[in-house]
């Protein structure tokens, strides 16, 4: 099955995890934060410095909390899901937490508005994970202003080398980095390039790199995940944020 079918039928079957406690608390967290460790933005600074007036566009915003972020900072997001029974959460939390902001259903790689229209496109394992690199990212440059920013967060490529198909990451390269592109298990196809990839990618749809930020598992951490200990992440990014600039 093509990519974006098994990956839309997997976020809505998972939907229903996703609906109350845990989009509820996303939503109401203060300060943002960042990825599997909940890394706070005040010690990482993932985010331009003021997003106030910006406008952004989250590409696979799931529930959309990133926007609620970003809109109670003053930005004037947009939301971008392929999946219906996520949007259906993410608005379930815009009434509940009375924040407005469009909720467009939409493949990150062909997103359905304009060209230029976006100080800044963002995305926590959303469009960054999910979505083929070759195709979203030329589309996060086809939607910035000149001089708009990218943010992106997702698995690290040490971490695709060492997670098995099933069970935690190990301390043991268990796949190349040559050819590391995608993986694809029976429901669901993640995206991971090597970091002189990602650069090249980068580069080749007119965006300049500022920063690459490697995600520490504090110690202690609030808990271990199936694909990776807490341990492990503290000696080793199981996650990463790109930071970049479009040119021009």
């Amino acid at each position: 099955m093509d990519h974006v079918k098994l990956n839309r039928r997997y976020w809505d079957d998972e939907a229903a995890g996703y609906h109350g406690p845990l989009a509820r608390a996303a939503w109401a967290r203060p300060e943002p934060c960042w990825g599997l460790w909940a890394t706070p933005e005040s010690e990482i600074s993932a985010l331009p410095d003021d997003v106030a007036g910006m406008a952004s566009v989250e590409l696979g915003c799931g529930t959309a909390y990133v926007s609620a972020w970003l809109s109670r900072a003053g930005a004037r997001p947009v939301g971008v899901d392929i999946s219906r029974e996520q949007l259906a959460t993410a608005r379930a939390m815009q009434a509940e937490f009375g924040l407005g902001f469009p909720l467009l259903l939409g493949d990150a790689e062909r997103v359905p508005c304009g060209d230029g229209l976006f100080d800044l496109a963002i995305s926590e394992y959303g469009a960054s994970l999910w979505c083929d690199p070759y195709r979203w990212i030329p589309e996060a440059a086809r939607l910035l202003r000149p001089g708009g920013r990218l943010m992106f967060l997702y698995r690290s490529p040490l971490f695709a080398m060492c997670v098995p198909s099933a069970g935690q990451a190990s301390d043991t390269l268990l796949r190349p980095q040559f050819g590391l592109r995608r993986l694809t298990s029976g429901t669901a196809t993640e995206f991971t390039l090597p970091h002189g990839e990602m650069i090249r990618l980068l580069r080749s749809c007119g965006f300049v790199v500022e920063d690459l930020i490697e995600i520490q598992a504090p110690k202690p951490a609030h808990r271990d995940y199936g694909e990776v200990s807490a341990d492990w992440a503290h000696d080793w990014p199981s996650e990463e944020i790109w930071k970049a600039r479009l040119s021009g």
